[in-house]
């Protein structure tokens, strides 16, 4: 019995000598995997910008991490990666559009409005400002979402089906938006006939005719090649594109606060970076569709008509938000 208990003994001062050792030799970070998602492939200016963010990110950090970042829709469409985001489940990064989050965080499409910039300038003062610091606050609370930082830089236009120049082409227009209020009342106030349609059946409600068309930036209308179903592209140039990187809560807290750190700051960075690359982009990718017979290009006439048309809407529904001052503050910058 004795010689028992004393094997028992040596084992066992061997084990806990061989984990000490162990422990030695292990880092003292481990290895951490971050996934991303993008609907779109390489060549999209998101996912460019995505994979700025990761390299950024491995600039900055000291320990390891790796990214693992998913394209063309492989993990699902944005209304997927919110749902992820907020369960803390499946990915811990992406870029999302403001309207896709709002059934979380229902102030968060104020942000991206149609005609709240002025123009490049203004819409550039802003995302590189602390203007928008309430709306990051409601977010971050009620959707667990963290804003990292800010791309998007499209300008956004109509493409429809049939021609679309004026007024009257416009009234009782069958036309797609995003999921946000907002969108379907700007778009009311200036005659059209809004409905919210997931981005994934687009195409093909066009197609069959349940709307005549939709409105978005030149990179989507290429990559996602909606010219095939609506050819017509007028420019009302109605919003420029906020796009924000954005982060799980609770993938974020997990992480070390030198990698916190390191994401903060290459979120900002990346979201410059992207903000630049599809502003530039924008106007490339729309001339090469119209060079190449894919899109037919109008101007609206008396689109100032539009803008007085929709600041009365702008003013009620920030008002409903309590966010009044925060609209004279984004028009003030």
């Amino acid at each position: 019995m004795m010689t028992l208990r004393r094997h028992l003994k040596q084992i066992a001062k061997v084990t806990l000598i061989g984990a000490a050792f162990a422990a030695l030799a292990t880092p003292a970070s481990a290895d951490t995997t971050l996934r991303g998602a993008s609907m779109f492939d390489e060549q999209h200016a998101f996912t460019k910008t995505l994979m700025k963010f990761d390299e950024l990110v491995t600039q900055y950090y000291n320990g390891d991490v790796t990214f693992d970042l998913r394209l063309n829709g492989e993990l699902g469409v944005e209304k997927d990666y919110v749902t992820f985001l907020n369960q803390g489940v499946a990915i811990d990064y992406t870029i999302l559009a403001p309207s896709n989050m709002a059934r979380f965080a229902p102030s968060i499409p104020l942000m991206d409005m149609p005609f709240l910039f002025r123009d490049l300038d203004h819409w550039n003062a802003v995302l590189s400002s602390n203007v928008l610091e309430p709306l990051e606050k409601e977010l971050s609370e009620k959707a667990d979402i963290v804003i990292v930082g800010y791309a998007g830089g499209g300008t956004r236009n109509l493409i429809s089906s049939e021609k679309i120049s004026n007024m009257d082409e416009l009234a009782g227009h069958k036309m797609r938006v995003m999921g946000a209020p907002i969108q379907a009342q700007v778009f009311n106030a200036i005659g059209a006939a809004p409905s919210a349609i997931a981005y994934n059946e687009v195409y093909n409600a066009i197609q069959t005719g349940v709307v005549d068309g939709l409105e978005n930036e030149a990179a989507s209308i290429q990559n996602l090649k909606f010219y095939e179903v609506a050819p017509y592209l007028t420019k009302t140039a109605h919003s420029i594109t906020v796009r924000p990187i954005v982060f799980s809560g609770k993938s974020y807290r997990k992480l070390p606060k030198d990698l916190q750190a390191a994401i903060m700051k290459a979120g900002k960075e990346a979201g410059a970076f992207g903000r630049e690359l599809e502003s530039r982009e924008d106007a490339i990718k729309l001339k090469q569709m119209a060079d190449a017979g894919q899109i037919k290009v109008s101007e609206f006439a008396n689109r100032e008509k539009l803008l007085e048309m929709v600041k009365p809407v702008q003013d009620k529904y920030a008002a409903s938000l309590n966010a009044t001052d925060l609209l004279t503050a984004i028009r003030n910058k």
